[in-house]
């Protein structure tokens, strides 16, 4: 079996692509075939400048920003290209009302007014290893329905020998649904200043209107400089450390992409499920993704009645409300896009061709069957956990008090001792500290904990209700429902420890039973958490290990039955690199879009009556007087965004678009409307990569910001 697996991957690496734009390929897994193709399309550098472990290659100028986003190193001082919504919490965070850097921007003009981002860190990847065989054979030693669950705990036995005592972090990753295994050796940085960043008006221009859809027009960057101690080494925050000496960064090219050129992207997508079944599809359509959206809409509008009337306040919520605004516009146009592409039926066209070869192999006859009994048990608890996560749980309040579960338990097992110094309390003080510093906003999170919970009344079958809402709602007047509820979250959001900050601290001083079990606001979360985790969890947790060894059954499945057919692996926030070109396209009938955008869009998008719209006057300024530069494009105008068929999805945001000879020429930041269905169902004829033209990133920050200093520091390719 396991030679059979190996032998089926290699196949799988060396193998031509459909279509050279489709796919998340691990930059070892770049084979010669790849490489070839690469080069036909006109790539010019080597594959060792790609990928190599013992000299400085592509891998070194790419790094994993704040764990959700890529970064690339474009100078030899550390200077660190990224999207403004990447850096939006570290900008909002350094932000107040008097100096408001999100909304205004910000430039450092030299390195002593570079800001310390408290919390933000890099990580860069310092080499990656295919450790299948080791951990197929641990794995051999368990129950052969059993290996996936353990596949973590073996992996972790693997890593902890790269580490090299602290030095590294290490963690090993599945390929192709357990069917392969890979180590990422990765070294992280954790002094990390922020250098610059235009004002949100530019930054975010175009808001949750343009989100996910083209043409578009922002300037989605920020910049940051990685600091390490006198040896190049990380280090804590310190006065006395230095820009950080990169073993690669990017030059930087303002030449420019014509429609058709090569463009490649490395960066850190966070995940994909291409092999999702029908079932799966079926169920985010028809469940999952609508009670998703219901539930952030209501959020986001309590949030932004608040946002709207307190700058402090918008200054704490903004980076969160992106956050839930960002995905709240993906699952809409994610449903839209599974209908419209009719994925669904092309998933279970592949599926009965699959059931009718798998009829005459005893391994794989019964997998459909079995599964299609683990989601007629799932779909009836699925949506209850989403209303868990995403509403009950949608307030902060509820989601921190949550948290107070482990402790409860560390307190009864060691009653009566009260004296024990608990570990859950050094957990607490320090999520605590982030809770009331930068995400509790009482008026709008007590608005969301009566509207979430009225939704979970209305929604949620009354048979899965916690008791606790059950008695509540027995007392409540027929038409009078909301008031009770209001009144009760009312009365639970003032008389909780957790909205005082010193009652809180001296409770976790010295915790005690009594407190938690009489505390409203815990006991309210407690209600929701007990009741899903004593009643429901075991279906959840049953599904997804079925799942888990479903998919590995099938994946195995489906490579054996086409053995020469193109697969490649879902992404699992690890490096990768997908190449293709810069395109543009035509979505609909009598429609089409070019592969670029410019100033003068900006300027006709302008609505001074919208805060999404804006433009800040000394943009307009340049614009009349034609200010532009080195940064002009062919047709006159500045350049602000183009498109490239490069396959990317989450936390590809921020990763270098590099040409033929290795040159940034943008950076990364969005996804096309009529491609939304990608993270389950690659599209070759509309999948598009939205970028900001680094022309356009110089143009801000050299003509806007005054931020010379950061241009000479760039190497510049002309």
């Amino acid at each position: 079996m396991k030679k059979h697996i190996i032998t089926a991957l290699t196949i799988v690496s060396f193998s031509f692509a459909s279509f050279a734009d489709e796919g998340m390929w691990l930059p070892i897994l770049l084979g010669q075939k790849n490489y070839n193709q690469m080069t036909q399309m006109g790539l010019k550098l080597t594959q060792e400048q790609l990928y190599d472990i013992n000299n400085a290659s592509m891998k070194d100028a790419v790094i994993w920003f704040g764990g959700g986003c890529t970064g690339e190193v474009i100078s030899n001082e550390g200077l660190i290209l990224t999207n403004h919504h990447c850096g939006y919490d570290a900008i909002a965070t350094l932000s107040t009302p008097d100096n408001n850097r999100l909304a205004n921007g910000f430039w450092a003009l030299d390195k002593s007014q570079e800001l310390p981002a408290q919390g933000l860190s890099v990580a860069f990847l310092v080499r990656m290893e295919d450790v299948t065989e080791r951990m197929l054979a641990e794995l051999a030693k368990y129950p052969a329905d059993s290996q996936l669950f353990y596949a973590q705990k073996e992996g972790e036995k693997i890593a902890k020998a790269a580490r090299e005592d602290g030095k590294y972090e290490a963690f090993v990753r599945d390929m192709f649904k357990g069917n392969q295994y890979y180590m990422f050796v990765m070294e992280r940085y954790t002094d990390i200043r922020l250098v610059g960043t235009p004002p949100e008006s530019i930054g975010k221009f175009g808001g949750d209107t343009d989100n996910w859809m083209w043409p578009r027009h922002t300037g989605d960057f920020s910049i940051f400089r990685i600091y390490a101690n006198k040896d190049n080494k990380p280090a804590a925050y310190n006065t006395q450390n230095i820009p950080f000496k990169p073993k690669k960064y990017l030059p930087v090219s303002l030449k420019g992409a014509e429609n058709g050129d090569f463009a490649m992207i490395f960066g850190f997508p966070g995940r994909t499920n291409r092999y999702e079944t029908s079932m799966g599809v079926k169920l985010a359509i028809e469940q999952t993704n609508p009670a998703i959206v219901k539930l952030r809409t209501k959020r986001l509008q309590l949030m932004k009645e608040q946002m709207d009337a307190n700058v402090a306040v918008r200054l704490q919520l903004a980076s969160r409300y992106a956050q839930i605004a960002n995905y709240w516009k993906y699952f809409i146009g994610q449903t839209e896009q599974l209908k419209h592409n009719k994925v669904y039926d092309r998933k279970f066209a592949e599926e009965e061709t699959f059931k009718n070869w798998a009829s005459a192999n005893p391994g794989y006859s019964s997998i459909f069957s079995k599964m299609e009994k683990e989601y007629d048990i799932y779909k009836m608890y699925n949506k209850h956990q989403v209303y868990l996560v995403e509403g009950i749980r949608g307030s902060i309040l509820v989601a921190y008090a949550s948290a107070f579960l482990d402790l409860e338990k560390e307190l009864l097992k060691d009653q009566p001792d009260t004296s024990k110094t608990h570990a859950q309390v050094l957990v607490l003080k320090a999520r605590y500290a982030s809770f009331y510093k930068a995400f509790y906003n009482k008026e709008s999170d007590k608005e969301i904990m009566a509207a979430t919970l009225e939704m979970y009344y209305n929604d949620i079958d009354k048979a899965q209700h916690p008791e606790m809402l059950t008695k509540l709602m027995a007392k409540a007047k027929k038409g009078k429902e909301t008031e009770l509820i209001n009144k009760t979250i009312e009365k639970i959001v003032n008389k909780t420890i957790i909205t005082d900050s010193v009652k809180l601290f001296k409770f976790l001083d010295k915790p005690n039973l009594k407190t938690i079990q009489k505390d409203p606001a815990i006991q309210y979360a407690f209600a929701f958490t007990k009741n899903y985790n004593n009643n429901y969890k075991k279906y959840i947790d049953a599904f997804n290990f079925a799942n888990a060894n479903f998919g590995n059954k099938y994946m195995k499945g489906l490579m054996e039955m086409q053995p020469n057919k193109y697969f490649y692996p879902d992404a699992n926030s690890t490096m990768r690199c997908t190449y293709g070109n810069i395109k543009d396209y035509s979505p609909k009938d009598a429609v089409h879009f070019s592969h670029f955008t410019t100033l003068k869009g900006i300027m006709e998008k302008e609505d001074p009556t919208s805060d999404e719209f804006i433009v800040p006057a000394k943009l307009k300024e340049l614009y009349k007087s034609k200010d532009y530069g080195q940064y002009v494009g062919k047709d006159g105008e500045v350049p602000v965004g183009f498109l490239t068929t490069n396959d990317i999805t989450g936390g590809n945001s921020g990763s270098p678009v590099i040409n033929a000879n290795g040159e940034l020429i943008g950076t990364a930041f969005d996804g096309n409307w009529e491609a939304m269905s990608g993270d389950i169902a690659f599209d070759a004829q509309f999948k598009r990569t939205i970028c900001v033209d680094v022309r356009y990133t110089l143009f801000i920050i050299d003509k806007l910001g005054g931020a010379t200093n950061l241009i000479k520091e760039m190497t510049l390719v002309k």
